[in-house]
């Protein structure tokens, strides 16, 4: 059974920084994990997403902020997030794909807030 569990989430101030990461058990590797957000009200969107292979993808509003990066060996994807803003304030879910065609593995989400 695939599982995915995220940490690292947690209050920071505007400006600051946090890394979460995202621990995959159950399988044996992975085609592509990414990380994804849904603040209050609005629609869960792509943040993130880095390929077995190393590509990766980013939502314009985090591009130059944020860097996603896995280890193959521990199944672990990492998003580290720099110079945080108020509207980066969301709960963050770690996707795991194991295949083009796989399901969607979702873990259960760690909330991220930005305030001062």
């Amino acid at each position: 059974q695939v599982q995915l569990v995220e940490s690292g989430g947690g209050l920071v101030q505007p400006g600051g920084s946090l890394t979460l990461s995202c621990a995959a058990s159950g399988i044996i590797g992975f085609y592509v994990m990414g990380w994804y957000r849904q603040a209050p009200g609005k629609q869960r969107e792509l943040v993130a997403t880095i390929t077995s292979g190393g590509n990766t993808n980013y939502a314009d509003s985090v591009k130059g902020r944020f860097t996603i990066s896995r280890n193959i060996a521990k199944n672990t994807a990492y998003l580290q997030m720099l110079s945080l803003k108020p509207e980066d304030t969301a709960v963050y879910y770690c996707n795991a794909r194991t295949g083009p065609l796989s399901p969607n593995y979702w873990g259960p989400g760690t909330q991220v807030t930005v305030s001062s």
